[in-house]
This record gives structure tokens, C-alpha cells and sequence, in this order.
């Protein structure tokens, strides 16, 4: 794994948007994986800004989101369907056709699950999946003891990972119990990865992904397996880390033709 330990949120937005937009400059149609939430927003924001003067072309690009909730409208402003749209298609100048979000409103989610899965690697594979993590170390909607070969499932939502949702709904109770989230199977099949994770909160999962045993009590360890994987993360999120010294060497002492940023 590749750790990064910059200074502020924007950095870390900026110096994880350089690496895919690396990616899609080297292959325009590149295949994203797209992560919700807010720690990817920054992301976002810089390649969106990147777009605007011409720098970035993402037209010919196309995307599979890591997750859906179950059960709620297409519409709802808090879908993810409509966070996409809002958040990546609209600003980056996608293809809303060439972007993919799981159904959850299918009669049969155990068969959009698998079609699902089936999809993505019909587009051979993602070339880059954007991952932010949680407080509890899950990575897309993976909770806590998922499999590190699961695939495209429903799975149910841990009462922490409700309440820290619960920001973006009018009420606590609103927050959907379940979900359609690619597996950590699925995550692991990516070419390339990069997480990104910003403030305190993001400390201990953080260090028990990056630095702490291979477990499923902490999905985003799974990573470690993963042969180019990118940890962007601020100083705060990087509070535990008991190897910061080394990885903030180590990224300044990277030789330029290996920078991305």
C-alpha cells in the first residue's frame, strides 16, 4: 500500500483526484468506481474544477457506483442514483447512459446483486475505484465480518453506519436498514485503488486498515491485498499511524516519473 499524509482535506482531494485523472488521461475511456458520502467530495470538486478549464476529459468515460440503499425512491435527493447524478455525472461531464448504480428497487435484489457484479466485469473491470471508509473500518456498504471474497450483495446496515448517514435525512428513522453494496471481492478485482479519509474520527480506522492485522472486523484491511492501492489521508486522519514518519518520507523521496500530483 501506498500511504500519503498531506496537511489538509483540499490536499488530499487534490493529490487523490491527480491519480485518476492520470487514469483517464492515459485511457479515456476508463471504467470508474465511484464512492459516496463525503470524504470523496473533494475528489470530486478538484476534477470537476480540472473539467471546467479543459485540463480533463471524462465524456468518453464510464462508472459503476459502490452501493445503493434499499427500498428508496429513484428521486429521493439522498439516493444514491441522485448523489451520483449530482455529486460526479453532472459536474465531471459524464454520460449519465455510461454510468451504473445498483437497483435497489428491483422486485429480485438478490438477481440485480449478480447481474450487477456481472456488469462490471463485462466492462472489464474498474481501472480506479474511489473508496472513503468509516468509522467502523467498513469500505463501500461492507460492514464489519464481511467476507474478503464476497461479491455484489444485500447486506444490512450497522446501527453506527445509520446514525453517521443520519446527517443527510430530515430524520434518524428515515435512514434505510439495507443495502446493495459491491463486495469486497468485487473492490479487490479493481486495477487500481485510492481511499481517501479526512479528520479525527478516520484515525482508528485508518490505522487498523493500513497497519493492524488482516481481519474482517476491520473490512478496509482487505486492502492490503491489493496490489496498488492509495491511502490519501490528512494529518489528523493519519493521528495513529505509527509508521507516519516513514510514509511522509517515502512520498517525499518518490521519484518523479512515479508522482501523480
Amino acid at each position: 500500500m501506498e500511504i500519503v499524509i498531506l496537511e489538509s482535506p483540499a490536499e488530499v482531494g487534490r493529490v487523490a483526484a491527480a491519480l485518476v485523472g492520470k487514469v483517464v488521461t492515459d485511457r479515456p475511456d476508463a471504467v470508474l468506481g465511484l464512492a459516496t458520502g463525503s470524504s470523496p467530495l473533494g475528489i470530486y470538486r478538484s476534477l470537476a474544477a480540472r473539467v471546467a478549464e479543459g485540463e480533463l476529459d471524462f465524456s468518453r468515460a464510464s462508472g459503476f457506483a459502490l452501493d445503493e440503499y434499499v427500498g428508496i425512491p429513484l428521486t429521493h435527493p439522498e439516493s444514491y442514483a441522485a448523489v451520483i447524478a449530482r455529486d460526479v455525472i453532472e459536474p465531471l461531464g459524464l454520460d449519465p447512459a455510461r454510468v451504473r448504480v445498483p437497483d435497489g428497487r428491483a422486485d429480485d435484489l438478490e438477481a440485480a446483486a449478480v447481474e450487477y457484479d456481472g456488469a462490471i466485469r463485462t466492462a472489464g473491470g474498474v481501472d480506479i475505484q474511489i473508496l472513503g471508509i468509516g468509522a467502523n473500518g467498513h469500505i463501500g456498504f461492507n460492514e464489519p465480518t464481511s467476507s474478503f471474497a464476497s461479491r455484489t450483495r444485500i447486506k444490512t446496515l450497522a446501527p453506527s453506519t445509520r446514525e453517521a448517514n443520519a446527517r443527510f435525512f430530515d430524520d434518524p428513522a428515515q435512514v434505510p436498514t439495507h443495502c446493495l453494496t459491491q463486495g469486497l471481492g468485487t473492490i479487490l478485482e479493481a486495477k487500481r485503488v485510492v481511499l481517501v479519509a479526512q479528520g479525527a474520527a478516520k484515525a482508528h480506522a485508518i490505522a487498523a486498515a493500513v497497519e493492524g492485522p488482516l481481519s474482517a472486523m476491520c473490512p478496509g484491511s482487505a486492502l492490503q491485498l491489493h496490489e496498488h492501492a492509495t491511502i490519501v489521508v490528512d494529518e489528523e486522519a493519519a493521528a495513529e499511524l505509527a509508521l507516519a514518519e516513514y510514509y511522509r518520507y517515502t512520498y517525499a523521496h518518490k521519484p518523479e516519473w512515479q508522482r501523480f500530483d
